[in-house]
């Protein structure tokens, strides 16, 4: 399974302009099957001014994954801040594929950044299926708990599929809680962080695939918006699973 990280350089609250900027980056990497956009991707990491948050039945940034899910035949991820019906705003990472679409609501929401005093979070995992194989989705804070995400526990699954805006001041935390999810849940990790500054922090991305081992299959560049992408051997994983099989231990 080809996988395409798309470490993009957020423009402050412009759903129009981020659109373009990531799909000139797919276009550098075609026929992947799985695109990764960053947490809170069409506006940035809004959490005061609510105005930012689009009406999710009329996201013209939801409306791009969708029909892009469907011309290309492949899926899309990323978080969105949206507005729903009720009028509570997420921090909702969608999983579209051409023919289903799944959402997440950020769990953990960060309070130092005034995040929960927005956003209504999510209380359960999810898991999205695409090509018989197993995701699941966290957004950026929740990478600092890994009871949330622990095997069986959040349900069971192939790979976990991150999405952030974690600072440079916190960046060795991000290189770190990467690698050990994928480690002590024996899976792939997908983490894709953004580049560029809004008016609170600068980020320098980093983006990674991590394997079971917690080494690095590809790495984005730092400071740098640009895609990366590589290929998951799914059996391969299987086989380390089964024959040293730490998870038949877990807690």
């Amino acid at each position: 399974m080809k996988v395409s990280l798309i470490q993009l350089d957020i423009a402050w609250g412009q759903p129009a302009e981020n659109i373009l900027r990531a799909e000139r980056l797919i276009d550098q990497h075609p026929h992947a099957d799985i695109y990764v956009l960053p947490e809170m991707w069409a506006t940035g990491f809004v959490t005061t001014e609510q105005d930012k948050a689009e009406d999710e039945d009329r996201s013209l940034a939801l409306a791009w994954m969708r029909r892009m899910a469907r011309e290309r035949g492949c899926a899309l991820c990323g978080s969105l801040a949206v507005r729903l019906a009720d009028g509570t705003r997420r921090n909702r990472h969608y999983f579209v594929t051409p023919e289903q679409e799944w959402h997440y609501d950020k769990h953990h929401l960060f309070g130092y950044g005034h995040e929960d005093r927005t956003f209504v979070a999510g209380d359960k995992p999810v898991v999205a299926t695409w090509q018989g194989r197993r995701f699941l989705l966290l957004v950026c804070y929740d990478l600092r708990f890994p009871l949330w995400a622990r095997y069986g526990r959040a349900g069971e699954y192939d790979a976990i599929i991150v999405v952030a805006n974690w600072p440079d001041t916190r960046q060795q935390a991000f290189r770190v809680l990467c690698r050990a999810r994928a480690i002590e849940n024996q899976c792939y990790l997908l983490g894709v962080n953004r580049v560029g500054t809004d008016p609170m922090c600068r980020y320098v991305g980093e983006s990674l695939v991590a394997d079971s081992k917690g080494d690095a299959l590809i790495q984005c560049e730092a400071a740098r918006e640009m895609a990366a992408s590589t290929e998951l051997d799914f059996e391969k994983q299987d086989y380390v699973r089964r024959k040293y099989h730490v998870l038949d231990d877990r807690d």
